[in-house]
């Protein structure tokens, strides 16, 4: 799972322990979304 900092945008794989961007310190984080579409017959 991959996470991307708001703050200084560089994304980080894991996240252990504290939860604080080892670049910049800031403590909010965006989930990484797959850029794979899904599509599902209706």
């Amino acid at each position: 799972m991959s996470y991307k900092c708001l703050q200084c945008g560089k994304t980080i794989e894991k996240i252990e322990g504290r939860v604080r961007c080892p670049y910049c310190g800031y403590r909010i984080f965006m989930k990484m979304r797959p850029k794979v579409v899904k599509r599902v017959k209706a």
